[in-house]
């Protein structure tokens, strides 16, 4: 197996977005909302596709905004309808983010004729090629690096959601676990609630293009859910969910090098067994855990059986 640097800029590129995602995952996985992230990562697609149809670029700050706010909407529609509609929950999830990506994908087929947008990409992305488009050439101690559009993105949106999460994380953990608390606290669990999905949405949007929509709907749930059966305390469990996010960003890319020949093809998506890697880990986790592991509970229950 050869390593280059765009495999460098690969795997990076990939831990970005699987940190940033990860970040905000936790409090989903906590608030019982996990689906939420799969309707955001999905309904954007309208915002996008409407921001380019106006715009004319794809790179585009327009982008962003549309996504964002497809996003908040999203969110928006989903408790109007469970208010309202006497749906449950996740019943209003499936019909606004359904409707939604029905017509983003629409609004992109529309839109192929003109640009290089296609359906296939909105679920895996093109990770393999983001470390070609290069848009800073920094020079250090002599030597020049190329450092691509997507890291640089990236790079960002993972600052400010671990500032939000640092900076909140009192106001994030009483919202997660008691929301009628934290409103007579004098916290507005509301205003945090939409801010997370605001940012959801903006993690969505930066990694879209880079990893498709499957990598962005695993690692909003996965490592989290990784992370929660390892430990009951909140901190810990985000440092965890980031620590496995990277690492299945790194070996996903290794398994897409590897692992494709031992079978007799030639390679695979980087995103999808990135995606693979981050459910390996937690099917190990599963089955292992000290705590709220299969194999512990089954011990357990054997123990209790015998007494």
């Amino acid at each position: 197996m050869s390593w280059f640097a765009l495999d460098t800029w690969i795997v990076i590129i990939g831990a970005l977005a699987a940190v940033a995602c990860a970040l905000l995952g936790n409090f989903l996985v906590l608030r019982k909302m996990s689906m939420m992230g799969d309707a955001i990562s999905h309904a954007v697609l309208p915002g996008l596709a409407i921001a380019f149809l106006v715009t004319g670029a794809r790179a585009s700050v327009a982008m962003f905004i549309g996504g964002a706010v497809v996003g908040l909407l999203t969110a928006v529609f989903t408790q109007w309808i469970s208010r309202f509609g006497k749906v449950d929950e996740g019943a209003s999830m499936g019909i606004v983010f359904t409707s939604l990506f029905a017509l983003g994908l629409l609004l992109i087929v529309q839109a192929a004729d003109q640009v290089d947008l296609d359906p296939s990409c909105v679920l895996y992305g093109a990770i393999e090629l983001t470390p070609l488009d290069v848009v800073w050439r920094p020079q250090v101690f002599g030597v020049v690096w190329e450092v691509p559009r997507a890291a640089i993105i990236l790079a960002a949106v993972t600052l400010v959601n671990l500032a939000f999460v640092v900076g909140f994380f009192k106001e994030l953990r009483i919202v997660s676990f008691d929301p009628e608390l934290a409103d007579t606290m004098g916290i507005h669990s509301n205003r945090m609630h939409y801010l997370l999905m605001a940012l959801v949405a903006v993690t969505t949007v930066a990694a879209f293009e880079a990893v498709g929509s499957i990598i962005v709907i695993a690692m909003l749930i996965v490592p989290g859910a990784t992370a929660h059966l390892l430990t009951d305390r909140l901190w810990l469990m985000i440092v965890l969910s980031g620590i496995f996010a990277a690492a299945a960003a790194l070996l996903g890319h290794l398994s897409a090098l590897t692992v494709p020949g031992w079978f007799g093809f030639a390679d695979t998506s980087t995103s999808g067994m990135i995606a693979v890697m981050a459910g390996l880990f937690f099917l190990v986790v599963l089955f292992a855990a000290p705590k709220h592991g299969v194999l512990v509970k089954q011990r357990r229950f054997r123990s209790s059986s015998a007494s």
